[in-house]
């Protein structure tokens, strides 16, 4: 069996890291992209058979990706991703083309069943050691995507997040955790 192509597209550098390494050990021949460009230029260059688009990302969001991905790749096998889902961008990735649609985080076996891929006889390949963000890391994610709801409004983030807007950019100002 040669492995397919798939293609991750997501913001999140360390998601989409450790995704492409766990479909690296599956057997899969992994291409990253981070945004809706870089996405389209692995599609157009590489030819994917699969791919596994976040819906949400900076500039033009996973569902353009999706959309302009089949056009330029009809046989492309997408699902997508998201940590901020409802039952409208669910509906209309799959009137897009999206072969399913799974919150975040998930797992690559759900993400192969989601794309229709036998996931008999593969051992837990997850690293043991993997650690999960921690929960001032995925405070500073949460803010930085609210922050990015509201097009970089520090006032309007604010006041979504329960926040004061001098509290918000002290927050801001610090670095981001490194773990």
């Amino acid at each position: 069996m040669t492995p397919a192509d798939i293609l991750l597209v997501d913001d999140d550098e360390m998601f989409r890291s450790r995704l492409a390494r766990a479909f690296e050990k599956r057997g899969y021949s992994v291409k990253q992209a981070a945004d809706y460009d870089e996405a389209l230029e692995v599609i157009n260059t590489h030819k994917p058979a699969f791919a596994v688009i976040d819906l949400k990302m900076p500039g033009k969001s996973g569902l353009e990706v999706l959309k302009d991905g089949l056009a330029a790749l009809p046989d492309l096998q997408a699902i997508v991703l998201t940590g901020y889902g409802s039952i409208a961008t669910a509906t209309e990735a799959i009137k897009i083309g999206a072969l399913n649609y799974l919150p975040k985080p998930c797992e690559v076996d759900d993400i192969l069943k989601a794309l229709g891929q036998d996931t008999k006889g593969i051992e837990e390949t997850e690293e043991k050691d993997f650690a999960p963000p921690t929960l001032a890391r995925a405070e500073w994610e949460h803010i930085q995507r609210v922050l990015a709801d509201c097009d970089g409004n520090v006032s309007m983030a604010a006041q979504r997040l329960g926040l004061h807007r001098r509290t918000l950019q002290r927050k801001l100002y610090k670095y981001p955790p490194s773990k």
